[in-house]
C-alpha cells in the first residue's frame, strides 16, 4: 500500500512538471512570436491588416498552417525571388531573419491568434454575380465555398479576409509566372493553369468581387 501512495506520488509530480515545463513552453513561444512580430508590424500593420501603398496584405486571424507555408515559401526561394515581384522580394529578407528554431512557428502563431479583418474594397468595376459563376467553376474544388482556404488540397489559400488588391496582384502574378512557375512550388503549379483561364481584367475583377462578399 505505502509502494502505491509513493508511486500515486510520483505520478503526479511527474504530470505537474511536465504541465509546468509546457506552459512555459507556450509562453516562452508567445513572447518569442510577439517579439517577432514587432518586425512585421512596419509593414503589416499593429493589427496586421495590411497596408497597401507598400503591398502588404492583411495577415491577421490567417490560418496558422497558412502563413507557416508561405513564410517557408519565402525562405526557400519559391516565393519573392522573381525580378518583377517586388512585393516578394521586400517579403524574402523578412522571412530569412527568422533563424532560430521555431521562429516561424512562434510568429505565425501570433499572427494566427490575432482578431480577422475584413479589409475595405478597393477595386471598381466587378460584378460579384458574374463572378460567382466563375468562382464556382474554377475556384471551389481547392478554396471551398467559402473561400477559406483548404491545407489538404496542396494548401489552398484562404481568400476570403484578403485584400482585394491583394488578390488582384496575385492572379496577374500567377498569370504571368512570376508565381507558380519554379520547379519546387507544386501548389503554385496547380493554381497557375486555374489563373490562366481569368482570361481578363473584368473576369479577374468579377470573381474577387465575389469573393470579398464571402469574407463580409
Amino acid at each position: 500500500m505505502a509502494l502505491n501512495r509513493n508511486c500515486a506520488a510520483t505520478l503526479a509530480l511527474a504530470v505537474f512538471v511536465c504541465s509546468f515545463a509546457g506552459g512555459s513552453a507556450r509562453a516562452a513561444e508567445s513572447e518569442r512570436g510577439a517579439d517577432l512580430f514587432r518586425l512585421c508590424a512596419v509593414c503589416h500593420g499593429e493589427n496586421a491588416a495590411g497596408n497597401e501603398s507598400i503591398g502588404a496584405p492583411a495577415i491577421a486571424g490567417m490560418p496558422v498552417w497558412y502563413l507557416e507555408a508561405q513564410l517557408k515559401q519565402f525562405r526557400s526561394g519559391n516565393r519573392g525571388t522573381h525580378f518583377d515581384d517586388i512585393m516578394g522580394m521586400r517579403m524574402r529578407p523578412m522571412a530569412l531573419s527568422l533563424m532560430r528554431e521555431g521562429d516561424v512557428e512562434a510568429v505565425a502563431a501570433q499572427v494566427a491568434a490575432m482578431p480577422p479583418v475584413n479589409p475595405t474594397p478597393v477595386l471598381t468595376g466587378g460584378d460579384a454575380a458574374a463572378g460567382k459563376a466563375t468562382f464556382t467553376r474554377i475556384c471551389i474544388t481547392c478554396h471551398g465555398p467559402e473561400a477559406a482556404g483548404n491545407q489538404a488540397m496542396m494548401g489552398a489559400a484562404p481568400l476570403n479576409r484578403s485584400s482585394d488588391w491583394y488578390l488582384f496582384r496575385q492572379v496577374n502574378n500567377f498569370k504571368s509566372g512570376i508565381r507558380g512557375a519554379r520547379p519546387g512550388d507544386q501548389g503554385g503549379a496547380l493554381m497557375r493553369p486555374m489563373m490562366l483561364q481569368l482570361t481578363d481584367e473584368q473576369m479577374i475583377k468579377d470573381v474577387i468581387a465575389y469573393i470579398m462578399t464571402l469574407g463580409n
